[in-house]
C-alpha cells in the first residue's frame, strides 16, 4: 500500500481546481489543433495556463518549492519542466508526455461545442471537448499534482519532476517538443528514475506500441482506350495484383512474434492498403498509372528498418519478374507489352514519419509500482499493448530513460467526435501517481 503520510498529506483530486484549470485549457483548443499548413498550434497558451496555476507555490514568487521553467524552440511553442525537490540526489520520479496540442475537430460535426469544456446535463462526471481525452486533461491533472505537492510541502527523498511538452501530434515538425528537451540534455537527469509517460487510456498499464510505416505503391503502366483492352497495361491491376503479393511476403517474413503474447498485444504485425489514387480519366480509359497507399503496424519485436528494406526486396524482385509472379485477370491482362518493349513498372515510397514501436520493461521498478499503485487504486490491474502508435517514446527508451506508459481518459473518445473524460477515472490517476511516488519513497 501507499504510504498513508503522503496519501494523507496530497489528498484527492480537488474537482473545483482541475474544473477550472482545464476549463482554461479546453477554451484554448482551437488555437491548439496541429495540423500544419491549415492548424499551426500555439502551445504557449496552455504553458502559460499552467506556469499561473503554480506560479503561487512556485520559487519564483517564494511561496513555495516548484522551480518552474518555460523552454521555448519556436515562436509560441513553449513546453513546461516543473520540478518539486527531493533531498537525495539521484532519486528522481517523473510524469511526461502530457502534450498541450489536440487534433482538430469540426464543430459542424460534434453534438456540443468541441473548444469549450461542457458538462453533460445527466452525467455530471463527464468533462467534455477536445483534449479532454488526449492530453489535455492529463495536463490538468499533473499539474494539479505539482500544485498539491506545492501546497503541503511533504519531506521527499525523490526529487518529483513533471514534463508538459509541445508537438506530440505532428512529426512534420522536429525539435520543438521533448525531441528537443532530450537533444539540449535538459531531461537527462530523468534517467535515473522511472518515467511515466501520461497519455494513453483506460487506467491500466500500456505496455506495448506498435511502430508504423506509411507506404505507397505506385504502379505504372500503359493507358489506352478500353476497347482495347490487349494493347494497354492495366495499373490497376498490376498494382492490386503486386499489393496481394507484396503482402503474402510480409506475413511470412514477419509473423506474430512469441513475444506478443506476453505484452498481450491484441493484433500482430499487420500491412494493409486505406487509402487508392490516380490522376483521373475517362469510364472508358485504362488508367495509365494509380497508386495505393496504406501502412503497417509492427509489434517492437521487429526492426522497422529491417521491414522497409525487405518491402524494397520485394518490389524490385516482382519488376524483375511481372510475368511469373503476379496473377493476371481475365484472357488479354498482362503486365509486358513485348511487340512493344514496354514493361509496367512499380515503385514503392515511405514518408518520412516512420515511428518505431516500444516494449516497456516488465522487470523495472517503475513497472513494479505502476502496476501495484493500479490494483491498489482502480481494483485490477491488466496490463495490455497495442499496435496504435506514440510517437517519441522508443526514442527516449533508447536514450535509457526506463519509459512506463499510463493514461486516465477514454480510448473510446480518443481522437474522436464528442470526446469526453470523466472526472472519476482522472481522480483515480491523481491517486495512482501519489502512491507511485509512496512506493518509490519506501524504496530509499
Amino acid at each position: 500500500m501507499a504510504s498513508p503520510a503522503l496519501k494523507d498529506a496530497v489528498g484527492g483530486l480537488d474537482r473545483d481546481g482541475f474544473v477550472a484549470l482545464l476549463s482554461k485549457l479546453i477554451g484554448e483548443s482551437a488555437r491548439l489543433q496541429n495540423d500544419p499548413p491549415a492548424h499551426r498550434p500555439e502551445e504557449d497558451l496552455v504553458a502559460q495556463h499552467v506556469v499561473d496555476a503554480l506560479r503561487q507555490v512556485s520559487t519564483e514568487t517564494g511561496g513555495g518549492p516548484l522551480v518552474v521553467r518555460k523552454v521555448s524552440y519556436a515562436e509560441g511553442r513553449s513546453n513546461v519542466i516543473v520540478e518539486y525537490p527531493g533531498t537525495v540526489p539521484g532519486r528522481i520520479v517523473s510524469f511526461v508526455g502530457m502534450h498541450m496540442d489536440v487534433v482538430p475537430a469540426n464543430p459542424s460535426e460534434w453534438d456540443f461545442d468541441p473548444f469549450s469544456l461542457t458538462f453533460d446535463s445527466e452525467d455530471k462526471d463527464k468533462l467534455r471537448g477536445r483534449g479532454t481525452t488526449d492530453c489535455l486533461g492529463h495536463v490538468a491533472l499533473v499539474a494539479q499534482l505539482m500544485r498539491r505537492l506545492g501546497e503541503v510541502k511533504p519531506p521527499l527523498k525523490h526529487s518529483v519532476i513533471g514534463v508538459f511538452i509541445a508537438n506530440e501530434e505532428n512529426s512534420s515538425v522536429t525539435g520543438i517538443g521533448v525531441d528537443g528537451l532530450v537533444k539540449d540534455g535538459l531531461l537527462d537527469k530523468l534517467k535515473t528514475g522511472p518515467l511515466f509517460w501520461i497519455d494513453t487510456a483506460d487506467k491500466q498499464p500500456c505496455i506495448g506500441t506498435g511502430g508504423m510505416i506509411p507506404w505507397h505503391l505506385k504502379a505504372t503502366g500503359k493507358l489506352f482506350h478500353s476497347g482495347l483492352a490487349h494493347k494497354a497495361i492495366n495499373s490497376m491491376e498490376m498494382n492490386m495484383e503486386a499489393l496481394k503479393e507484396i503482402q503474402k511476403r510480409f506475413y511470412t517474413d514477419f509473423p506474430p512474434h512469441e513475444q506478443e503474447k506476453v505484452y498481450k498485444f491484441a493484433t500482430p504485425s499487420t500491412m494493409k492498403p486505406t487509402k487508392w489514387s490516380y490522376p483521373g480519366g475517362g469510364l472508358n480509359q485504362i488508367p495509365g498509372e494509380c497508386t495505393i497507399s496504406g501502412d503497417i503496424r509492427l509489434t517492437p519485436f521487429y526492426s522497422t528498418s529491417h521491414v522497409v528494406e525487405k518491402l524494397k526486396e520485394y518490389v524490385e524482385d516482382i519488376n524483375e519478374r511481372l510475368e511469373t509472379t503476379l496473377d493476371t485477370r481475365g484472357p488479354v491482362s498482362k503486365y509486358v507489352l513485348p511487340d512493344e518493349n514496354l514493361r509496367g513498372r512499380l515503385e514503392i515510397s515511405f514518408d518520412g514519419d516512420v515511428m518505431n514501436g516500444v516494449a516497456c520493461n516488465l522487470k523495472s521498478r517503475g513497472f513494479k509500482a505502476l502496476c501495484k499503485a493500479t490494483e491498489e487504486i482502480v481494483g485490477h490491474v491488466e496490463p495490455y499493448s497495442i499496435t496504435g502508435s506514440l510517437p517519441l517514446i522508443r526514442e527516449l527508451q533508447d536514450e535509457g530513460f526506463d519509459v512506463q506508459t499510463a493514461g486516465y481518459g477514454l480510448l473510446k473518445t480518443y481522437h474522436a467526435k464528442n470526446e469526453y473524460c470523466l472526472f472519476s477515472d482522472m481522480a483515480q490517476g491523481f491517486q495512482v501517481f501519489a502512491s507511485i511516488i509512496s512506493q518509490l519513497e519506501e524504496e530509499v
